[in-house]
């Protein structure tokens, strides 16, 4: 026994709402692998709107797979400076890019806000981004935006392995993501294979070690992992001690040490060392729709992102993501990315995840 009082199995915060939202994995064949309650979110796609977009052409429709608080703080500040409205349409990124393969140029969207590259990725292998104006891709370090010009990064984030230094030292960390899968880790390990935030892992291991490698791996999580629904209860189970580790993005660790207070967090964070591709770099991006009907209004939303205002926004708000652009410093509860030195991988490299969702299904994990 360790000491703690028992807790609830899944956070209790408004915020655990978004997260349930999360549980989901694509095969981007024109249909998503889902759980049943994403098939009823798809269904039910127009209830998350935030308000109705007026065809006056002051006014934008965003279809958001950010973190709806950090979104809400975004837009506000853009309503306020522009007085152009915006209505949000949330739901989880993946579900989003495929309700825009689904609606195509009919679609009533002028913005498209992600966590991770691959939908964007998919997006523009569809050509259904615009060009962005030269002035925003200029705000943000050109390996952070899309090569073809089509969407820009606004925020890193890291993936990590939170532990509890009560079961597991950090002495006897892995070097790699890789030694999760052998049977040394056996019942040590927590995953959340059908949230959003899964599959780009396992495509950076594609990437760097290959087809194989990242299915022995899958194997190895199947036979070794506890399960869960989302980063967010992954995270919250090893603060509990009910696992040694598990793998998250590193915000989820500081979101939950701001909610609970720091004497009631019983884990810490650790980064892979090395650029290992267990702690992934990711880009959180946004994107122009090519059949916006309100471009104008749309390309100043986006640039207006990349902005000094949005970037101290992002940068000291509750998400702990980091700014893209240059000279904003990030909260400074977080550790510096020279420090963690993370593995950073172009975004075509990386690809859209249809790979890595095959894999993932035939592990039998999702």
């Amino acid at each position: 026994m360790n000491g703690r009082q028992p807790q609830h199995s899944h956070s209790s915060s408004p915020r655990g709402a978004h997260h349930a939202r999360r549980r989901i994995t694509s095969a981007w064949g024109g249909r998503v692998l889902v759980t049943g309650v994403v098939l009823i979110l798809v269904l039910a796609f127009a209830l998350a709107a935030r308000g109705v977009a007026r065809d006056d052409g002051h006014s934008l429709l965003l279809y958001n797979g950010q973190h709806p608080q950090v979104t809400s703080e975004l837009v506000a500040a853009f309503e306020k400076q522009t007085r152009i409205q915006v209505s949000v349409r949330t739901n989880d990124g993946i579900v989003l890019a495929d309700q825009l393969l689904q609606e195509g140029s009919a679609s009533p969207a002028d913005v498209y806000l992600t966590e991770n590259t691959p939908e964007l990725v998919t997006l523009d292998q569809h050509h259904l981004l615009a060009n962005l104006d030269p002035a925003t891709l200029a705000q943000v370090p050109a390996q952070d935006s899309a090569s073809t010009g089509h969407w820009i990064g606004i925020a890193r984030r890291i993936s990590a392995l939170a532990y509890d230094p009560a079961l597991v030292s950090s002495t006897r960390l892995p070097k790699s993501l890789l030694e999760l899968g052998q049977p040394a880790w056996k019942g040590k390990v927590a995953v959340a294979p059908t949230d959003s935030d899964f599959p780009p892992l396992v495509g950076a291991i594609i990437a760097a070690y290959g087809t194989q490698a990242a299915a022995d791996w899958l194997a190895g999580l199947k036979r070794n992992a506890q399960l869960y629904q989302s980063d967010e209860s992954v995270v919250a189970a090893v603060n509990r001690g009910d696992v040694a580790t598990g793998v998250i993005n590193h915000y989820y660790w500081f979101r939950l040490r701001e909610e609970l207070g720091k004497g009631a967090i019983h884990s810490a964070l650790y980064f892979f060392p090395n650029h290992n591709v267990g702690s992934l770099e990711n880009i959180s991006g946004a994107a122009v729709l090519a059949s916006s009907k309100h471009p104008q209004e749309a390309q100043e939303f986006v640039r207006f992102l990349a902005s000094p205002t949005a970037q101290e926004i992002l940068a000291h708000g509750f998400d702990y993501e980091y700014p893209t652009r240059t000279g904003v410093t990030p909260n400074p509860q977080l550790p510096s990315l020279a420090a963690i030195a993370p593995a950073v991988l172009n975004p075509n490299t990386l690809g859209n995840d249809q790979q890595a969702a095959q894999l993932i299904q035939e592990s039998g994990l999702a």
